[in-house]
């Protein structure tokens, strides 16, 4: 792996000219594609003709890496011991193991958040007698969009606690996957769970 340093030049295929030019390596902050935060100081190769960042050297893969990473906001929370249970059974089902429940509620926080209609009825889950029982397990969630896709389940099924909304999510799992499958969403889990591992 070439090391570029600060001043070095190389070519490169620049989006906004439309053409092959030089690029110049600086130091740079560089905001994700996504808008989710900005990665300061980075080393990467600008064109010369528009200022555009048009390159990124492996060398600052790491740096970005590590910016990522603290761009990943975490749900913790306690439910009862057969919640766990319940996911690593439906991760089961779809042929992965044990550590495939945190993908798949990550899956469901973010099918959930983005469809209104199906959170209109999470709120029934908690009256059912698997809602309750001791919290003696721990559930983390981490990812770059978890609190947003919580705060949009919590505003549109109108479940106000944190907790709630993991017990509903776990028991729509259950019954999705183990009590009334739904053959088109297992078909779609059991691709991801496939590539997952």
């Amino acid at each position: 792996m070439k090391i570029f340093k600060v001043g070095d030049t190389q070519q490169a295929v620049c989006e906004s000219c439309k053409s092959i030019d030089n690029a110049t390596f600086a130091l740079r902050d560089v905001p994700f594609s996504d808008g989710s935060g900005i990665v300061k100081k980075v080393l990467v190769g600008v064109c010369d003709k528009c200022d555009d960042v048009i390159l990124t050297p492996q060398q600052s893969a790491p740096a970005i890496k590590k910016q990522l990473e603290t761009q990943k906001k975490s749900v913790e929370t306690r439910v009862p011991a057969h919640m766990v249970d319940i996911l690593n059974l439906a991760s089961a089902e779809l042929g992965a193991n044990t550590d495939f429940s945190s993908f798949l509620m990550k899956y469901y926080f973010h099918f959930l958040s983005h469809e209104k209609g199906k959170v209109n009825n999470l709120d029934k889950f908690l009256e059912s007698d698997l809602a309750k029982g001791r919290a003696q397990k721990r559930i983390s969630l981490k990812g770059t969009h978890i609190i947003w896709e919580l705060g949009m389940i919590k505003k549109h099924s109108h479940i106000e606690s944190t907790t709630d909304v993991v017990k509903a999510v776990v028991l729509k799992i259950n019954e999705d996957v183990l009590v009334h499958p739904k053959q088109r969403i297992i078909n779609h889990l059991k691709g991801v769970a496939a590539a997952f591992a």
